[in-house]
């Protein structure tokens, strides 16, 4: 974290009020007109709408061990989903910011009761690479807020059972051990969305675990780098690896609109997660990659800073937005902006107040539609699954964004607790 508490210290509540006096652009499928004033944005009032939505479907959950997942597009009911499944991190992990910022301790217990139903997770062999996402935006937080032990050796023996994956002829782990189309099945696969689960490795090696841990992050952050990006940054979303010999076979898609396209939330994974290995690592590699991938992601923003869901899909302007990758971008260039400093850091995050001001509006809110904080995600368009609807991993990252905004107004470091 170099330099960045005296940036925010120094530049933060400037930053702050510069950008808030810039309108933000309208979604190009809609007409109504966006205000160019807004400076009435409050951060605590969008918390306190969390809180608000949050408090509803906690009393729509019909059962233990289930996760409130998707709302689709027209309706007001939740798809939930079992411990398995690859999001069933997120509500608990959304209830433990809700905790950090309210200091309500009934959030905590809701935090921690469905944190605790993941646990089965740590010592069963993994289904793929997702049990990063699913025990440490759950138990990762929770042990941040309350470091409580049960919590760290629960995610040191999710680190054991994620390096299970790891193949070193090829450097990666293996994101999905089954035959999936078009992944040239027994080969080795590497879908991008992987490097968000190397946190809970880097973490796990700072906190007392295997040394294994941090050589297996950082040579699937190194691969990753050389085979999943084309010359201008843009991210294939999977490679595919001989898994003998650990050469690159070819670079795909499977959740975007072509091979050679920018899935959107993809490239936020990146955005992410390069962010993530420069503050686990200091490797000042990553930092440039960090801003590489993320220039070009900006340069291809629509007016109002919410991504398509392929920045190539055919039919932009009418194309599905997706806000979720837009709320992992935000939390993202947030803490990017300020190790990166300067007039480019105060670029970074003055984009992302813009966003994420955007993603507070009647435009994005889901509001009195559903339960859900945000509205307008899209999962899986090839797939015809999760268009236009609310999912719970934007609004895992839009309440990150906002809890770390806060933090960056009040003076404080975004990795601090409040």
């Amino acid at each position: 974290m170099k330099n960045f508490k005296s940036y925010i210290t120094l530049y933060s509540f400037n930053l702050l009020i510069i950008s808030l006096v810039f309108g933000c652009g309208q979604p190009q499928s809609q007409n109504d007109t966006v205000a160019k004033n807004s400076d009435s944005f409050n951060i605590d009032a969008q918390l306190d709408y969390c809180l608000a939505q949050a408090e509803k479907t906690l009393a729509l959950v019909p059962a233990d061990s289930l996760f409130p997942r998707t709302i689709n597009k027209g309706s007001k009911e939740w798809r939930y989903v079992p411990v398995e499944d690859w999001t069933s991190g997120f509500f608990p992990g959304t209830l433990w910011y809700l905790y950090e910022y309210s200091k309500d301790k009934k959030w905590l217990t809701a935090a921690d009761k469905y944190s605790r139903f993941l646990s089965p997770l740590a010592t069963r062999p993994p289904l793929d690479h997702d049990i990063g996402f699913q025990m440490f935006c759950s138990f990762g937080n929770g042990y941040r807020l309350t470091g409580n032990e049960e919590y760290k050796d629960l995610i040191m023996n999710s680190s054991k059972q994620l390096i299970t994956l790891y193949n070193p002829n090829v450097g990666t782990i293996l994101s999905w051990p089954r035959d999936v189309p078009n992944m040239e099945w027994p080969q080795h696969n590497t879908i991008m969305d992987n490097m968000m689960n190397l946190e809970m490795l880097l973490w796990s090696a700072q906190n007392g675990g295997d040394a294994a841990f941090r050589e297996v992050a950082v040579n699937h952050a190194d691969v990753t780098m050389e085979n999943h990006f084309r010359d201008d940054f843009t991210s294939y979303h999977v490679v595919i690896y001989d898994r003998e010999n650990g050469q690159k076979i070819k670079g795909v898609t499977h959740q975007g609109y072509a091979d050679d396209s920018m899935w959107a939330r993809g490239q936020s994974w990146a955005i992410y997660g390069y962010t993530m290995m420069y503050r686990m690592t200091s490797d000042e590699k990553y930092l440039k990659f960090a801003q590489q991938v993320s220039d070009v992601y900006l340069s291809r923003l629509p007016e109002d800073l919410i991504p398509f869901w392929d920045f190539s899909a055919p039919d932009i302007p009418n194309a599905p937005r997706d806000a979720s990758a837009a709320a992992v971008t935000a939390s993202a260039l947030l803490e990017l902006g300020g190790y990166v400093g300067g007039e480019k850091g105060k670029r970074y995050i003055n984009l992302t107040e813009k966003m994420i001001i955007e993603l507070s509006s009647e435009r994005y809110q889901s509001r009195d539609s559903n339960s859900a904080f945000l509205s307008h995600s899209t999962g899986h368009h090839p797939a015809g699954s999760e268009i236009d609807a609310s999912i719970n991993y934007a609004d895992y990252y839009y309440v990150e964004a906002l809890v770390r905004l806060k933090k960056l107004q009040e003076g404080n470091s975004i990795l601090s607790s409040i």
